[in-house]
């Protein structure tokens, strides 16, 4: 079972509104401290406030996210984002201010705080009063996008689907039926183009405004600050888009020149880049979300008894919503539940091989919440995504050795594989045009609707615009950015996923030499939170944070040679 922590600050039974919060919030900034005791009982009742209003943020954010029809759960998500949290913004300024100015701050262990510190300090040089208002507007606009998106739904033979339930008939092997379901999900799409436009332009302006009162010449460079990349630069990130062009691309191109040869076809459309090349009918690893579940139990615990019982626990506890249905936001996440310690994941499966992957990403996402649930401040558990992601990503590919669980033959647990692998390449130029796009969006924020158009697809081309032949569908390319939630919602947050998914394969290649100590490595680098550097992590886990042409080589040569060892 989940044993909760004890609160030993705030009441158990407190309700969250900002009449109650505030006397806490007043004693914080007031406490006198005399001596470096004082000072770390004062960060852990700071810490136990955070994390009950944490928590109480979460279950806001997934129950409107299980259910966007319901304008109650709109209002009461609402509700925190306007008249808690812009109250909460200058208090936290100030306790910062408290913190760096106590005289027993020097007396801190630095291995134990040097990290949070650093974040500290970074937060206060970035604090504005006047972007409060703006950080508000910005929270409750880009919600905006899971409404208008999670109402999308097309027809197909007189039914109706979701976008992620419909996507399961572009594996389908009838070409026709393909086309006309890629068809009718795209032109769904175009349907509230101009409405995303909009929403888009206001939260462009809305950041660059955030910005400049920072004293920032563009978002790009403020969000750099705010995301605390203290490791590497926009520069290091283009040359990174410049190393996965030289060194994926070519590979993804050889394979869908493969594809395309065994479909018999003399180009490749975008609806043919799902299906199966052997000519057989999509993979089904599960038959719905329960037995999803419970497959996923069976596989973590073959890999280790601990991972399964994870699961498990957030199973008995009823922390899972993982199917897809009309009115359920898109996408995927893994929530951690500050208090609980245990972590609730929200998924929209429709039965496939990709909803498979996605639930043993988000299931790495939830050993890391259950890993560092005991670290002694809630801050300490708040990774970057360059680590955050190195957990999901390197649980998708450890995992595979047990898949056997999801696929009784060995044909389709080798296509299965297959597949995994081609989606881990495919990953890199994907990331490498979201995160290019983010930097022009941001340094030219004076851009039309039609600059953007025209920079997406000159960005996108270059990395093999998914190597699929889109000279019939010019207003669909021009679009695509539209179904990446991360541009909306978090913006920046998706060079991460690249950085983390070469760690994903160098993390696999140690399991694959040696599985227990592999496996041991990433749990310790884990159990770490936020308490060492991103390199540290990394070196912790046995691999490298480095994202050169030469060590990306290194890392597709390596994935190259195990699928040509299951081709």
């Amino acid at each position: 079972m989940i044993h909760k922590k004890t609160r030993t600050y705030i009441p158990a039974s407190i309700d969250i509104k900002w009449e109650t919060l505030e006397p806490f919030y007043k004693e914080l900034l007031d406490r006198p401290i005399h001596s470096v005791e004082e000072l770390e009982k004062w960060l852990r009742d700071k810490s136990e406030l955070e994390a009950a209003l944490e928590e109480d943020f979460a279950w806001r954010y997934i129950r409107m996210t299980c259910d966007t029809t319901s304008e109650e759960l709109l209002q009461k998500f609402q509700y925190f984002a306007t008249e808690i949290e812009p109250k909460i913004a200058p208090f936290s300024n100030e306790l910062n201010k408290k913190l760096v100015a106590s005289e027993y701050v020097d007396k801190l262990d630095s291995h134990k705080y040097f990290v949070f510190l650093r974040a500290v300090k970074k937060a206060l040089e970035l604090f504005r009063e006047e972007n409060i208002p703006v950080q508000t507007e910005i929270q409750v606009e880009q919600q905006k996008y899971q409404s208008i998106t999670g109402s999308m739904s097309v027809h197909v033979d007189d039914k109706e689907f979701t976008l992620e339930q419909a996507l399961v008939f572009l594996k389908g092997t009838d070409r026709v039926k393909r086309q006309e379901v890629w068809e009718k999900i795209t032109n769904r799409r175009l349907q509230d183009k101009e409405k995303l436009n909009e929403l888009f332009d206001h939260l462009r302006k809305l950041r660059h405004t955030v910005a400049t009162n920072a004293g920032f010449e563009n978002f790009r460079d403020y969000m750099f600050q705010a995301l605390g990349r203290f490791d590497y630069t926009p520069q290091d990130c283009y040359a990174f888009h410049a190393a996965i062009e030289t060194e994926i691309v070519p590979i993804l191109r050889a394979q869908a020149e493969k594809r395309r040869e065994a479909l018999g076809l003399p180009a490749l459309k975008p609806w043919d880049m799902d299906v199966d090349i052997s000519g057989k009918p999509a993979l089904k690893p599960f038959q719905n979300g329960e037995d999803l579940i419970e497959k996923s139990i069976q596989c973590f615990s073959n890999i280790n008894r601990y991972l399964g019982e994870r699961l498990e626990i957030m199973k008995d506890n009823g922390l899972f919503d993982v199917e897809s249905r009309k009115g359920k936001a898109p996408g995927g996440y893994n929530y951690p539940l500050a208090e609980t310690g245990a972590p609730f994941i929200f998924m929209n499966s429709a039965n496939t091989f990709r909803d498979l992957t996605t639930m043993l990403h988000e299931g790495g996402h939830a050993v890391h919440t259950f890993l560092t649930a005991d670290l002694e401040l809630n801050d300490f558990k708040h990774c970057p995504s360059e680590v955050a992601e190195l957990a999901s990503m390197s649980m998708e590919l450890i995992s595979m050795d047990n898949w056997n669980v999801y696929f009784d033959n060995e044909e389709d647990l080798k296509r299965a594989k297959r597949d995994q692998l081609v989606d881990v390449l495919k990953t890199l130029p994907w990331v490498a045009v979201v995160d290019q796009f983010q930097h022009w969006i941001y340094t030219n924020p004076g851009h039309t609707d039609a600059d953007r158009t025209t920079a997406w697809i000159e960005i996108f081309e270059p990395f093999g615009a998914n190597f699929a032949d889109w000279s019939e569908h010019r207003e669909a390319l021009a679009n695509l950015w539209q179904k990446q939630l991360h541009i909306f919602e978090v913006p920046f947050y998706y060079i991460e996923y690249g950085m983390a998914q070469l760690g994903a394969i160098a993390v696999w290649k140690n399991y694959k030499e040696n599985p227990e100590k592999g496996l041991q490595q990433y749990l310790n680098a884990l159990k770490l939170g936020y308490t060492k550097t991103i390199k540290e992590i990394y070196e912790t886990a046995g691999i490298k944070f480095d994202f050169s042409a030469a060590y990306v080589k290194e890392l597709a040569e390596f994935v190259k040679a195990e699928l040509d060892k299951l081709n």
